[in-house]
């Protein structure tokens, strides 16, 4: 009679070195050093790069970073293309005496918050948001184009609309003159040196779609840009 010992098997051994059975499965202190060694890897090619790695906010729709001297500089360098520049016509109002002074109001508060009390600068201001007005892709009233995207933290088209500034700093030098500029646009005065512009910005700011339209005018600070 054999013992109970000799009956039994010999204990089979964890890890083999060869055969089917072999098992490799990593643990989880594997596991550790890999995402360790990964991390370090990471951090070593990211100090060794010059452009920042990619995010939600870097793409190439965001603003340069430049200092407001290489902002000017950098906008100074693209020329005015004059042959370029498309005479606009006279703004036809359709609407009654209501309507009338509500695009009034609109047009002085954009003008007065966009250029001050410069009195060229309100009229380039008022020009462009007529011009909108009559051209493809944008309301088709006048306070509709002046409070376009007001809606958004972001994305409206001008930015006292959306930035708080009525309630942070309200205007009130230049007020009388940037309503007659209204009221003269509106009744078919055209401020000619800006043209058919759409767009513009200051001069201490280069906007990422500068390079897709074409420079046709400089008031004041402002510049002022046609489409293509």
């Amino acid at each position: 009679m054999t013992s109970r010992r000799a009956r039994s098997s010999p204990p089979r051994p964890l890890h083999t070195r060869g055969g089917r059975g072999a098992s490799r499965r990593p643990s989880s202190e594997h596991w550790l050093l890999l995402l360790g060694v990964a991390v370090v890897l990471a951090a070593l090619f990211g100090s060794l790069t010059d452009s920042p790695w990619p995010t939600a906010t870097s793409d190439r729709r965001r603003p340069q970073r430049l200092t407001m001297a290489q902002a000017r500089a950098s906008n100074a360098r693209v020329p005015i293309v004059t042959a370029k520049r498309r005479s606009a016509a006279r703004f036809r109002f359709a609407g009654g005496p209501a309507a009338r002074e509500q695009a009034t109001e609109c047009l002085a508060t954009v003008a007065l918050y966009e250029a001050g009390d410069d009195r060229d600068s309100q009229r380039a201001v008022i020009q462009v948001v007529l011009n909108r007005v009559g051209a493809a892709g944008f309301p088709k009233t006048v306070c509709g184009v002046v409070y376009q995207g007001a809606n958004r933290t972001t994305g409206c088209q001008f930015s006292f609309s959306c930035d708080g500034s009525q309630a942070r700093r309200p205007e009130h030098a230049g007020w009388a003159q940037a309503r007659r500029a209204a009221r003269r646009a509106l009744a078919g005065y055209v401020y000619a040196p800006v043209g058919r512009a759409t767009h513009y910005h200051t001069d201490w700011m280069v906007p990422y779609w500068r390079g897709s339209l074409v420079k046709v005018a400089t008031v004041d600070s402002h510049i002022f840009y046609q489409r293509r």
